[in-house]
């Protein structure tokens, strides 16, 4: 193809619809790097690489060449996929030989072309030419753009200093739209891609609409440009304003030239952010300081990814962003009574929190804590006061820390240095001001790193939180606003000085009829829908829910109910799938079917009555419940384990709520003494318990109908089962005093009798704690008749009225009156 065009096969072409000339049919290709040539428009090229080198030579001074723009600056030999769809067929108009052998070529666009496959490679890229020909669909849209071009060109020019007048004679002088578009699209800042898809556009008015939406852009820009420039020198400004304006304004014009710094850059847009991110004076003084760091610091500088990381910190933190209350009473109360059921007491006081803070706004947040056993919802009860109140939720687990870093967070000296539990949780929910769950803070240890409970003081004070400090962003952040609610498993734990800072809201567990309503209306339904089952196919029974919750579980919560009602769930789901596959089976070999699953595809069931008709439903009753549970593992057993003298049945709380225990006592004759042996791991408070039991049943054993000379000889051997699990506290003294007189006199402990009490040496019954957990584990395990501490009857207002119908309670004073309800009458007689 070297030399000239004219012996080569050419073709007539209407060039903008006036000038008709000769173009070859075959044209040589020059690719050239993020320049976009357009027809009507004289452009210099700078060339040299090889092959478009040839180009330029095979078209020769005056010939024809297809200038396309490729896609990859970076590509050094591009071939037909590195080039766009579409080029300009350019005129040479003169070409200058420049040094290190590339030259410069002056061209001139002719008209748009496709970039058919090349037809060759070498010496240069070849095509056949495919012109794109100008349209003209609808004449009177193409009109109204032209007008509002021309319009915005003017302005653009009058908004710019250095653009001469005479611009805007030429715009309008221009003779078509077409070329008008071809010329303006030519002069604006746009990506080659979008220059590209300008060229490739041969319809006048399409092309006219996108250079009116970019001149509209320009307009803006230049506008907002000579407002900054305004303001940046005016006398009334303030002289941070000025300076802001000033940078922007620089490193606009850095870019223009390209000369920008990346660093400041950075630096720059984190500050646009820091000042979004509205931050007390403080935090900001802070953040900017670390930002003018930032800034002078190089680009490789070890130090910039921490100080922009601290920096991302204080940007990202909620300072000041906060979500409204939703104050409504009843419709407060209509979310907790869906997601809980009972917990009246939790419930009222949230209600009385939203009361105060409808009446007063500023009114400080009260730290609660809720103390109960694992599965009575303290965790999902913080989750739905957050739904309540329409606020964020957060949650930090501190069941194992021990580091006080881990609330306070770490100095920036520290490698891998972040902030505390606190304000990361503050962070994840976007507000200052949600609820705040702080998980298992009885769990919470301490080492040689520090206690974090005590760094918990200054979180969990009102008059303080106001200003947490943490270690890691040195500036106070407001911790007023948040709802903190604490969840335990028991308050023994628990620091004093902490417990002090919280309002104790306990939890004891749930009643049976509990558990059924919660069974049914939350369990049921969620264990369905986790096992891909309908209620059209799987009916529960309330004897099958009575079953579980008496035979299956003994707790205070509703874990272990879960549990075991997704395992009934498993068993049907077990039963059902054959049945499923054989529908979807025959479905598959229906002719309406598409194709049939694969084995290992998945099978779901849809709901409807024509499944429910095709699939034999499954009814969980109680024979299901046994057949598909096994042999009931808790069956009441306290009638059988005192049929023996010598067992009293005692009431105690645990971390896992309320629970029974077996005492046993023993009489060993033929001693030297009064011996006393405990067995059963239990603590110091109770090993004394038992010492005062054993002290009052010797000074009172005329009264008791005991023989003292015979006691005096024996040895006593006291032992409470499940010796594996920590005993102690002073509420078995009751207890202990009873199986004593019990193996002493011979006479039996009733079985269905359950006491709790602390006792003195003169005999008197002392209050406890933890009444109503006792008294709900006592209804779990069958219990009619619970001997309380006759102070303790103020407690017995918290207990359900189900479980007062099903349960006896005396109370007494004194341990004779104790052992008068225990014991039965006379002694048991020998087998």
């Amino acid at each position: 193809m070297a030399g000239s065009q004219s012996d080569i096969e050419t073709q007539r072409v209407l060039v903008a619809g006036q000038e008709s000339l000769e173009i070859p049919t075959i044209l040589p290709v020059l690719p050239v790097r993020d320049v976009v040539v357009f027809p009507g428009v004289t452009v210099p090229l700078a060339i040299g690489r090889q092959k478009s080198l040839a180009a330029l030579d095979a078209a020769g001074p005056g010939g024809f060449m297809v200038v396309a723009t490729q896609r990859d600056p970076g590509t050094e030999d591009p071939r037909r996929d590195d080039l766009y769809g579409v080029g300009c067929v350019v005129r040479v108009i003169r070409v200058i030989d420049a040094r290190r052998d590339g030259r410069q070529a002056v061209v001139v666009g002719v008209l748009r072309t496709k970039l058919g496959e090349l037809l060759s490679v070498e010496p240069a890229l070849s095509t056949r030419l495919d012109a794109l020909e100008d349209i003209d669909s609808d004449p009177e849209r193409r009109d109204g753009l032209w007008r509002r071009a021309v319009a915005l060109a003017t302005q653009v020019i009058d908004l710019h200093d250095d653009y001469p007048d005479e611009w805007k004679e030429f715009v309008s002088g221009i003779p078509t739209a077409g070329l008008m578009a071809d010329i303006i699209g030519s002069t604006l800042p746009m990506p080659p891609e979008d220059k590209v898809a300008l060229l490739g556009q041969p319809d006048a008015a399409q092309r006219l609409e996108r250079i009116v939406v970019h001149l509209e852009r320009e307009v803006t820009i230049a506008q907002t440009q000579r407002e900054l420039s305004s303001e940046a020198v005016g006398d009334e400004l303030e002289p941070e304003r000025r300076a802001r304006l000033l940078r922007r304004r620089m490193r606009e014009i850095e870019e223009e030239i390209g000369e920008g710094d990346p660093g400041i850059r950075e630096a720059e847009e984190l500050r646009e952010k820091l000042e979004a991110a509205r931050l007390p004076e403080a935090a900001r003084t802070q953040a900017e300081r670390e930002l003018q760091r930032l800034a002078a610091l190089p680009q490789h500088a070890p130090d910039r990814h921490l100080i922009r990381t601290y920096v991302e910190w204080m940007i990202d933190l909620p300072w000041s962003v906060e979500t409204d209350d939703k104050l409504e009473l009843p419709a407060a109360r209509e979310i907790l009574d869906a997601d809980h059921h009972d917990l009246e007491k939790v419930k009222d006081r949230i209600l009385e929190f939203l009361a105060v803070r409808k009446l007063a706004h500023e009114a400080k947040s009260p730290i609660l804590c809720f103390v109960g056993p694992p599965g009575v919802g303290k965790t999902s009860l913080g989750r739905s006061v957050a739904r309540a109140m329409g606020r964020k939720f957060a949650r930090a687990s501190l069941g194992g820390v021990r580091d006080e870093a881990e609330i306070r967070g770490h100095r920036r000296t520290y490698v891998g240095a972040m902030p505390g539990r606190i304000l990361q949780s503050l962070k994840r929910a976007g507000s200052r001001n949600p609820v705040f769950l702080l998980d298992e803070i009885d769990k919470l240890g301490a080492d040689f790193r520090g206690d974090p409970s005590s760094a918990l003081l200054e979180v969990l004070d009102p008059e303080q939180n106001h200003a947490f400090s943490d270690h890691y962003i040195e500036v106070p952040f407001d911790l007023s606003h948040v709802l903190f609610i604490a969840t335990a498993n028991t308050l023994a734990t628990v620091p004093p000085a902490l417990l002090d800072r919280m309002e104790v809201i306990e939890l004891p567990g749930y009643t049976e009829n509990d558990k059924h309503v919660i069974a049914r209306r939350h369990l049921v339904p969620k264990q369905l829908e986790a096992h891909g089952l309908t209620e059209d196919l799987i009916s529960v029974t309330d004897a099958a829910i009575d079953r579980v919750v008496q035979e299956y579980t003994r707790e205070a919560g509703v874990r272990n109910l879960d549990r075991q009602i997704a395992t009934l769930m498993r068993k049907c789901a077990h039963k059902l799938a054959p049945q499923l596959a054989a529908l979807a089976a025959s479905e598959a070999a229906a002719p309406t079917t598409a194709k049939s699953p694969a084995p290992d595809e998945s099978l779901s069931l849809p709901a409807g009555p024509v499944v429910a008709n095709a699939i034999e439903p499954i009814e969980i009753d109680a024979d299901f419940v046994v057949n598909a549970l096994g042999a009931p593992p808790h069956l009441p057993e306290t009638a059988e384990r005192t049929v023996l003298p010598g067992v009293a049945v005692g009431l105690a709380t645990t971390s896992h709520g309320g629970d029974i225990l077996f005492i046993e006592a023993t009489i060993i004759t033929g001693g030297e003494g009064v011996r006393l042996r405990l067995t059963g791991q239990l603590g110091d408070v109770m090993r004394e318990s038992a010492e005062a039991a054993l002290s009052w049943v010797r000074s009172n054993a005329e009264s008791l109908g005991l023989d003292g000379e015979a006691l005096s000889a024996s040895e006593i051997h006291l032992h409470v089962p499940s010796g594996a699990v920590p005993k102690d506290g002073p509420s078995a003294g009751i207890a202990l005093a009873t199986a004593l007189v019990s193996a002493l006199s011979g006479r039996r402990a009733r079985g269905h009798v359950a006491m709790t009490g602390e006792i003195s040496l003169r005999g008197k019954v002392l209050p406890v704690g933890g009444i109503k957990a006792k008294v709900l584990a006592a209804s779990r395990a069958g219990i009619e008749v619970v001997i309380l501490p006759r102070r303790n009857q103020k407690d017995l207002v918290e207990l359900p009225e189900e479980v007062l119908e099903k349960i006896r309670i005396e109370t007494v004073d004194g341990i004779e009156e104790a052992l008068a309800l225990a014991l039965e009458e006379s002694p048991a007689a020998s087998d």
